[in-house]
């Protein structure tokens, strides 16, 4: 069986060596370029010794040259989005790992799928504990009125609220139906230290050294509490949904959002 060809745009990047690692090490794929836009030379020698790859700043010009079936993205929104819109015209398929991003670019994501007759898949979590995590706790939020989300990363994560915790108030409010409840303010009172609301759920983000990525969602009722956590100790937790989704996505068409329909953790 021929592997999947794979460049990885933001590939100087934390992240990116994770993927650039994991994609060699994989039997199924094949690593056939690097973009990033601190790249310096031509050549990236491959973690594994099996060789080097070519390395650009220039995407356009590299797909161009290179024709991957893939292009894995793990950079900042404002990077990714012209570097999914280079790829979509090319026909390419792409798997994004960037957070950030506005509901009008998730659209124009969906909307470059579909015109382009491409796979994207767009997760915010590649972690398989935190896949679970979330659908756990939109099981639990059919059954609570009040719930609380505290998400606590590295001092170097650029957006908050992390994307795994905005789509996990927003796939616990659509299992129950509806918002969750929240203590009453007085008219007019805003209350900044109680965190982003969302979906009636207030998100607290700590961003602090010593932490990698870390979410717990706990929900409340009289004389009780229930906790529901998940700890990244690790990025290559990640590696194992990266690979997931690489192979998922030269399989499917349109936009995927999310790891659980590959996992059949739907509904």
């Amino acid at each position: 069986m021929k592997p999947i060809t794979v460049v990885v745009h933001g590939a100087m990047g934390k992240m990116g060596k994770t993927v650039i690692g994991a994609v060699c090490q994989e039997p199924e794929t094949k690593l056939v370029g690097a973009v990033d836009i601190q790249a310096t030379g031509d050549s990236l020698l491959l973690p594994d010794g099996s060789g080097d790859i070519p390395l650009s700043s220039d995407l356009d010009s590299l797909l161009s040259a290179q024709k991957p079936d893939l292009m894995i993205d793990f950079s900042v929104a404002k990077a990714a989005m012209p570097a999914i819109r280079i790829a979509a015209k090319r026909k390419i398929n792409i798997v994004s790992g960037t957070t950030g991003f506005s509901s009008a670019e998730v659209d124009e994501m969906k909307k470059l799928s579909d015109s382009n007759g491409i796979g994207i898949i767009w997760a915010s979590n590649f972690a398989i504990g935190a896949i679970v995590m979330m659908h756990l706790s939109s099981i639990a939020a059919k059954y609570f009125d009040y719930a609380e989300i505290i998400e606590l990363h590295h001092n170097m994560k650029m957006d908050a609220p992390s994307g795994t915790a905005l789509s996990t108030a927003k796939s616990m409010a659509a299992a129950r139906g509806k918002p969750f409840n929240r203590p009453p303010l007085e008219k007019g009172e805003t209350l900044p230290s109680r965190g982003l609301q969302t979906e009636g759920i207030s998100i607290h983000s700590v961003r602090l050294p010593g932490f990698l990525a870390h979410q717990e969602v706990i929900f409340g009722a009289a004389g009780q509490t229930l906790t529901i956590r998940h700890d990244t100790i690790d990025r290559d937790c990640f590696m194992p949904g990266v690979i997931l989704a690489t192979k998922a996505v030269i399989k499917r068409r349109g936009l995927t959002v999310g790891l659980a329909p590959i996992l059949g953790l739907e509904g």
